[in-house]
């Protein structure tokens, strides 16, 4: 266990919300919240992120916020579809709570899990993380390309990232800070999470399915999330095309010294096409794989040094609390 230290007894919360799509889910995403977080005792504010949504999720956002007069609330609307990893960012950058607390809009990140959560962060933990023990409503293809993912990076990455576990956790305000300090544009979360380190621990659930609306990640959405973080972080792509070439090369020396000794000892004969064409094509196909490996961790140079803003808000709308209602009962 996490060695105690002191912490504010009556906290501020922010739950921090990316959505891209999300009308039907955010009312009761809201209306959840406010029954879990209200009796707890503690302040909390809602940052809810629009990541370009081109439904009426802006709008719907909006009108339930002023529903609420004494939930404390910011809303920023993004210029367009920076994705999520830049809209979390966003959220993370906004967030004023002593822990802050990122969830998905689609409900499938229980919000009642927050207070076992903040029982771990008052034993001294920083970081409480949430880890999946079932994924209801996944496709067994998802759910498969999930777990070697996981797996995969565990192997391939120096930084231990938790298996099955995505950006639902609680942090304290001095790790939000520290991933503040990151400055790199692809901006792979579930590592960053991990790579700041300080005092971390698990609880375990089953997620859910999605309350409502679809998922926008498509498999092709998912291979690049995949590379992003991998090349963020592991170098080992990049060591597999230098050992690979040099025992590529090694072979080549070794097929070269057979030959010469051959036609020393048995004379001159005419070498197979067929065996020279598979020669060419698979030095080429590794050559071309090459070129595309370097080809990702270069790309990600190129974004990092022109240095654009991770994500532009288009508009910030914030709602001030009121002291009689966003406050939980002691």
């Amino acid at each position: 266990m996490a060695s105690s230290s002191p912490r504010p007894a009556r906290p501020l919360l922010s739950a921090v919300v990316p959505f891209l799509n999300e009308a039907a889910n955010l009312p009761r995403l809201i209306t959840e919240l406010e029954q879990v977080l209200s009796p707890l005792g503690l302040e909390w504010e809602l940052v809810l992120v629009d990541d370009g949504s081109r439904d009426d999720g802006l709008a719907v956002a909006k009108q339930e916020l002023q529903q609420r007069p004494g939930l404390r609330a910011t809303l920023l609307s993004l210029s367009r579809n920076f994705g999520k990893e830049a809209a979390l960012t966003a959220g993370l950058e906004a967030a004023r709570g002593d822990v802050v607390v990122p969830l998905d809009a689609d409900l499938q990140d229980p919000p009642e899990l927050i207070a076992p959560m903040l029982e771990q962060w008052r034993q001294g933990f920083e970081v409480v993380y949430a880890v999946r023990r079932r994924r209801a409503g996944e496709s067994p293809t998802k759910r498969l390309t999930a777990f070697g993912f996981y797996r995969l990076m565990g192997r391939l990455s120096s930084t231990a990232i938790p298996a099955d576990t995505g950006d639902f956790r609680l942090m304290d305000r001095c790790v939000v800070d520290a991933l503040a300090q990151l400055p790199e544009r692809s901006r792979f979360m579930k590592g960053l999470f991990a790579w700041v380190g300080f005092r971390q621990t698990a609880i375990h659930y089953d997620r859910d399915a999605r309350q409502g609306g679809a998922s926008g990640w498509t498999y092709w959405k998912l291979w690049n999330f995949a590379l992003d973080g991998i090349t963020s972080f592991s170098r080992v792509p990049l060591q597999v095309l230098s050992g690979g070439g040099l025992c590529i090369a090694g072979l080549a020396l070794l097929y070269g010294a057979w030959m010469v000794l051959r036609t020393l000892v048995f004379g001159i004969d005419l070498p197979g096409y067929a065996s020279l064409m598979t020669a060419v094509l698979f030095l080429g196909g590794l050559q071309l794989i090459g070129l595309g490996v370097l080809g990702e961790y270069l790309g990600r140079v190129f974004e990092e040094v022109k240095r654009r803003p991770l994500y532009l808000v288009r508009e910030r709308w914030e709602q001030p609390a009121s002291p009689n209602l966003s406050m939980g009962q002691s």
